[in-house]
């Protein structure tokens, strides 16, 4: 039996490289054949990434591939930052021990990770810790907003590369983080939050413009 795959992935993916090309227009077949499915799947994974913001969607045509530039993420981690600072707000008066012995133990898995560089890992279990804030915030709006970009984020991580300097960052802001949810300090935990993201804001772009990272310009299809 064939594995089932995450077709949302693979096309958000193929976006954030450059395999399908910013500004492009993509067909269902096209896309089916692409990656030997039916319709159906392609279907509802164009639905998820018109969500995104990665794809607009055409009726009866397909979609077109949404330029992912730096003013896009920079614009999607602003919203970050205010929403997840907030959320964090609301985690603090809200959070219990046993929520705090849940975050120590993901922060365990996930600095166990960074040792091993095993970065894949270490991005799973950083949205693991990020969603566990927001579910103690008890906002399903808030959180919804946060998730609709998560994995967008994530893929642009894997595609412009990882620092062992940007992971020691996020170990240390975790560890503050906790500290300040589990005291209830309501506008200290905020504000860390706030850095927090708005430090893998400029981590991120920076990246994104390194001579390092792969070229992505419009119109530029690698395959």
């Amino acid at each position: 039996m064939r594995p089932k795959i995450d077709v949302a992935e693979c096309i958000r993916t193929d976006i954030v490289a450059g395999h399908l090309a910013f500004g492009a227009r993509v067909t269902i077949d096209q896309l089916a054949t692409r990656y030997k499915l039916s319709h159906m799947p392609i279907r509802e994974a164009l639905r998820q990434l018109a969500g995104e913001g990665l794809v607009v969607l055409e009726p009866n045509k397909g979609a077109t591939v949404r330029d992912v530039n730096t003013e896009f993420v920079s614009q999607i981690m602003d919203l970050r930052v205010g929403i997840e600072s907030h959320l964090t707000r609301r985690a603090a008066r809200r959070a219990t021990p046993d929520d705090i012995a849940r975050l120590r133990d993901i922060e365990d898995e996930l600095e166990r990770a960074i040792e091993r560089r095993a970065y894949d890992e270490v991005l799973a279990h950083n949205q693991r810790f990020h969603s566990l804030i927001n579910a103690v915030a008890d906002s399903v709006d808030g959180a919804n907003m946060v998730d609709r970009h998560w994995m967008l984020i994530m893929a642009l991580w894997r595609v412009h590369g990882h620092s062992d300097e940007r992971f020691a960052g996020v170990a240390s802001d975790h560890q503050h983080l906790i500290m300040a949810l589990e005291s209830g300090d309501e506008m200290g935990a905020e504000m860390l939050m706030g850095a927090h993201v708005m430090k893998s804001k400029q981590m991120l772009i920076k990246r994104m413009l390194s001579a390092d990272a792969p070229a992505m310009e419009p119109g530029t299809a690698r395959d």
